[in-house]
């Protein structure tokens, strides 16, 4: 079996993720492809994992790609996220990880229904809230906004209590329609970094039909692309990911063939058949990366580019807030102060090459936000401990 060390995965980092210099693409397109898929949960994070990759790249270049070329999609699916996907990575979603979510979804809602004493029957409530909605956007081909939508049609104009004690309303019946591919996410009526999407039919916002997977194939295709953008990972880290069961993951291995290897630590890692081979040295690199980017997020194991950095790192849910790399680790956060200006804050000594190259890429970010002030809900405790002058 051969042996991946922790310092070959790291060069993986840099050269399949994009952030090495000399491995960074052309495209929006291709740093999502390199990444399988961006998380989108906050707008900003699509942009900025985009500009850590992407070699010459403005604001408008994601723009066109999300809202004019459409060549990338918004799209709820593995753990109830949402991720930006490459156009084509749809119908493997759509099948596989968005239906298990949808799945999900319809049974909490149903049961959340009934408790609050809406309907009797909470799942022919939803299927009648979805009909009007989709009754609705059918002759709105430009896309509605949640707030028209909920006021054209007043069942879900509700609030009800969730299980958990959170309250939801008309929004949670558009994230269904989502997830079952039904609406997507369309144009963006706000400018970078804040989202705010109008509703259209995904027949509306795509010109092609969507193709019709099993869900075994969808699940199979989503691992073949995780293996290439994360591989070598873990059955624990390809689970985690992928938000479904040891089940589906053993069998989508086994039809694609992967190859066992063993990881520093003792653990059995998985890579593809065709990419055994020992990757190239990308060279010294730095980068600065958003909260909630892929390469932070992309496995469930993380010692072996965090170190002893996870709890300064992510919040107590589990939520990566900005990173600060250098040569395929984690070594500190960034955040902005009141003038925009981007501050690095390491949290262990690296050389005074390494600590140029980051002062060099928070000159670049600064430059690039041009003023730009990126919010976000995901505060790590190094963000909160980086003082702001």
């Amino acid at each position: 079996m051969r042996h991946v060390s922790d310092d070959e995965r790291r060069a993986r980092i840099g050269v399949r993720h994009a952030l090495a210099p000399s491995f960074r693409v052309d495209s929006p397109e291709a740093a999502t492809r390199a990444m399988t898929v961006l998380h989108a949960t906050e707008s900003a994070t699509v942009y900025l994992s985009c500009w850590a990759r992407v070699r010459s790249l403005d604001a408008a270049d994601v723009d066109n790609a999300l809202y004019d070329q459409r060549s990338l999609v918004k799209q709820l699916a593995m753990r109830r996220t949402l991720f930006t996907f490459p156009r084509d990575l749809l119908p493997a979603a759509w099948s596989s990880a968005s239906a298990r979510v949808a799945n999900t979804e319809r049974a909490r809602m149903a049961k959340d229904v009934v408790k609050a004493g809406i309907a009797v029957d909470g799942s022919d409530w939803l299927d009648r809230a979805r009909a009007e909605v989709l009754t609705l956007l059918t002759d709105a081909p430009e896309g509605l906004s949640a707030l028209e939508v909920r006021q054209a049609v007043p069942m879900i104009d509700v609030k009800v209590e969730g299980s958990a004690g959170e309250i939801w309303s008309a929004p949670r019946v558009l994230t269904h329609l989502g997830a079952t591919a039904d609406i997507m996410r369309g144009a963006n009526t706000a400018r970078f970094p804040v989202s705010r999407p109008l509703w259209t039919l995904t027949r509306h916002w795509l010109d092609d039909a969507p193709i019709d997977l099993e869900s075994a194939d969808g699940y199979r295709e989503i691992v073949r692309r995780w293996l290439h953008s994360f591989g070598p990972g873990t059955e624990d880290d390809i689970v985690w990911w992928l938000g479904s069961t040891k089940t589906v993951v053993r069998a989508a291995l086994a039809e694609l063939e992967a190859v066992a290897v063993s990881l520093d630590g003792g653990d059995t890692g998985w890579l593809l058949p065709d990419d055994v081979a020992t990757v190239c040295d990308p060279g010294p690199w730095a980068a600065l990366l958003p909260v909630l980017d892929p390469t932070i997020m992309g496995w469930k194991n993380r010692d072996f580019y965090l170190g002893p950095h996870r709890n300064q790192l992510f919040d107590t849910r589990g939520n990566a807030g900005t990173t600060a790399w250098v040569d395929g680790r984690v070594v500190g956060c960034w955040i902005q102060d009141a003038a925009g200006v981007v501050h690095v804050r390491v949290l262990e000594s690296v050389s005074a090459d390494a600590q140029r190259s980051l002062d060099a890429e928070a000159v670049r970010l600064t430059e690039w936000l041009g003023g730009v002030k990126i919010g976000t809900g995901y505060v790590s405790q190094a963000m909160k401990n980086l003082p702001v002058v």
